[in-house]
């Protein structure tokens, strides 16, 4: 179904389950009246409605699980009802022609059991202790899934197995001839009985996989063979697998053989495309298996609570490197005191971390400037076209409630309000990805910003690109999603992925850089440069919008850090209710840039000092506070982040050679039954009862 808000949604379930009610009253009725017609209308109409919600819609109908009203509890009774009518008819002998239907679809139910509890045996079977990416793991014996109607859908397979049963049924309580039930219940028994014999087919031994004891084996063989020197590890929820992402093209680029080391099952599928190996250790004893390799370090870019973990082991030396730095507290969390070092941009940083008092010695901070900000183009000097771009990207609310999080919910609608004022300004809106996701104010708001863009854009007009540019957008579109995804069938499960995702080619990091230059560029060119652009999509990035700016509008965030890279005039809203010297005393990165009120007065003035740069006051300080915040120009940064890496891994190995001189060797063993565990996360697959996508970023 298309998407909905959460109202609609909401007005959606309630006038299902109430039909759905509906539908099994009337069932109850005219099964006892009886009232075969009617009965069969309703019945086959509940059927429908069941059937229906399950393929396109099952959430829809999670409430009833909740109640364990379920798919099985609603077909049974329908089944119930249906025997019960049968009951009522005159023309239809109990004994003779209605004990055997009743026996017959029993066995139905008993098959449907068995098959289910086959499932859950093939599933076992089919997870392994360790999930892998860009690893050829075929000597591991991965094998193609099974249908999931008959692995991993109960509600799909019990309701469609139903359907020739219940047409048999409804067609005997209207001929009263018991043979047309003989032969729906009996097609549904042959396909139930077909199903569980060839989903047990996966339990023989041509199917199935290694066991954990030969997965772990082959793993430390792969581990010695790679030898990996570095990884990145990464534990967090659904929505966070950004602040990894952020770091793929900097781990890429690293001296030596880098690794990517994740805890959570569904989080190998959310690393965007990368050809550096990538292993997902979800039980804490598979996970020690890196205590024996070649690994010297791992970067972290965010505090988690698996962190501790892998911090156990200790041939490893560990490093902070964060996901995004600004004046928040959350930049200088004193969870950061547990990792040997604690890698930022620049000496602010290092400041913020000493004014914290978090624990974190200065000894411990290293400063490696930002490589992931390479693409990001420098200021040219003022707009030379008939518009002045403006990217307004405030952050989103936060955990706390404080005020001055987000721009969004008091001055937002402000400030886009004097920013659509100007005839000569083009506004590029990116709200964050989780606003509204805490205080729903802020959604709202969010949502009054969209309606307001819209309303200015239906009253400008002008000359608009041709339908070529929109064919060229598609076909980049496709291109790059060629590149960045790879299409899975929908019966791909876990071992399956790794299967099709092993040994990459090599070359797919650059040739998706390359599309995803050119993509940006059609992107840009396929909108008239009048018009205002609400981005909520992950495509065009952030950075993409960076270059296309002239000014940022933004909040407290490393959104500001970011955009110095390129130099250009930049204005922070000021939400939190200090004044403003109190407010740039607080946070650094505000001093640099003009400072908006809630009511936005300022702007006017803002893009004056945009469009004529001898009104710029800022112009030198924003340079000054480049340094401080992203470390100097020269060396780049990628190299400053390579040499911490190698001085790193030269400290791990100076503390094994010390271990080993005498004779300890690691204080903490390595057991794989270790009694002391966590215990494994649930599997989260793709393509569960909720639904599928045909492909995932890959």
């Amino acid at each position: 179904m298309p998407s909905a808000g959460p109202a609609t949604r909401r007005l959606v379930q309630v006038a299902t389950l109430c039909a759905m009610f509906a539908l099994f009253t009337a069932q109850i009725i005219t099964a006892l009246l009886p009232d075969v017609p009617v009965l069969v209308a309703v019945s086959a109409a509940g059927l429908a409605l069941d059937l229906y919600y399950q393929y396109r819609d099952p959430g829809l109908l999670a409430l009833l699980g909740k109640v364990r009203f379920d798919v099985t509890v609603r077909q049974l009774l329908r089944d119930m009802l249906v025997l019960v009518g049968l009951l009522r008819i005159d023309d239809i002998e109990p004994l003779r022609e209605q004990a055997p239907l009743t026996v017959a679809l029993c066995a139905c139910y008993a098959l449907h059991f068995c098959c289910q509890a086959v499932a859950v045996l093939v599933r076992r079977t089919r997870t392994l202790p360790i999930v892998t990416r860009n690893i050829d793991a075929s000597a591991l014996h991965l094998t193609k899934a099974p249908p999931r109607i008959l692995a991993r859908r109960q509600g799909h397979r019990l309701l469609t197995l139903s359907v020739p049963a219940t047409a048999g049924l409804l067609t005997t309580a209207a001929t009263g001839d018991g043979l047309w039930g003989d032969i729906g219940v009996g097609l549904a028994l042959l396909m139930a009985v077909g199903g569980t014999a060839y989903l047990a087919t996966w339990l023989l031994k041509g199917k199935r996989a290694r066991t954990e004891q030969q997965v772990m084996e082959w793993l430390d063989g792969w581990l010695a063979e790679y030898r990996p020197t570095v990884a990145m590890y990464f534990s967090g929820g659904t929505t966070s697998a950004y602040q990894a992402n952020m770091w793929l093209s900097t781990l890429s680029q690293l001296d030596g053989r880098p690794l990517i080391v994740l805890r959570e099952r569904f989080m190998v599928q959310k690393i965007e495309a990368t050809d550096v190996p990538v292993i997902c250790f979800p039980k804490v004893s598979t996970m020690f298996s890196l205590e024996n390799s070649t690994l010297k370090m791992m970067l972290h870019p965010a505090n988690a609570a698996k962190t501790s973990q892998v911090l156990r082991i200790p041939t490893i030396k560990h490093a902070f490197i964060n996901h995004g730095e600004s004046d928040k507290l959350s930049s200088c969390n004193p969870y950061a005191k547990a990792y040997d070092e604690v890698w930022v941009a620049g000496s602010a940083a290092r400041e913020r971390y000493a004014q914290a008092e978090v624990g974190v010695e200065d000894k411990d901070i290293v400063e490696v400037g930002r490589p992931q900000l390479a693409p990001i183009r420098p200021h040219s000097g003022p707009p030379t076209g008939t518009y002045t771009t403006v990217l307004y990207a405030p952050t989103w609310e936060g955990w706390d409630g404080n005020p001055g999080n987000t721009s969004v919910v008091l001055a937002g609608e402000n400030i886009v309000r004097r920013l659509l004022a100007d005839d000569g300004v083009r506004l590029l809106y990116k709200p964050h990805p989780m606003t509204g996701s805490v205080d729903p104010r802020a959604g709202r708001a969010n949502e009054r910003i969209k309606a307001m863009i819209a309303e200015a854009n239906a009253k400008r007009s002008g000359a608009r690109p041709g339908p070529e540019a929109a064919a060229e957008l598609v076909r980049r579109t496709a291109e790059l999603d060629r590149l960045t995804s790879t299409g899975f069938r929908a019966s791909a499960d876990e071992m399956e992925r790794m299967l099709l995702q092993g040994r990459p080619d090599g070359r797919r990091e650059a040739l998706i850089a390359e599309a995803t230059a050119a993509w940006e560029r059609v992107y840009w060119a396929s909108f008239p440069e009048w018009e205002h652009q609400i981005i909520t999509a992950a495509r065009p990035g952030i950075f993409a919008c960076f270059n296309e700016a002239d000014l940022l509008v933004s909040d407290v965030s490393s959104v500001v850090s970011d955009w110095l890279s390129s130099e250009k005039p930049y204005a922070v809203a000021n939400t939190s209710g200090l004044p403003e010297e109190a407010f740039r005393e607080a946070f650094p990165t505000v001093s640099a840039g003009v400072v908006l009120t809630p009511d936005a007065g300022g702007v006017q003035g803002l893009l004056e000092s945009v469009r004529h740069p001898e009104k710029d006051a800022f112009t030198a300080a924003r340079a000054e506070l480049k340094v401080q915040l992203l470390g100097p120009s020269e060396p780049p940064s990628l190299v400053r982040f390579n040499e911490a890496v190698r001085a790193l891994c030269e400290r791990a190995d100076e503390r094994r050679a010390r271990m080993e001189s005498r004779g300890t060797g690691s204080e903490i063993p390595a057991p794989r039954g270790a009694a002391e565990e966590a215990p494994e996360e649930p599997a989260i697959e793709a393509d569960t009862e909720a639904g599928t996508e045909d492909s995932v970023t890959a």
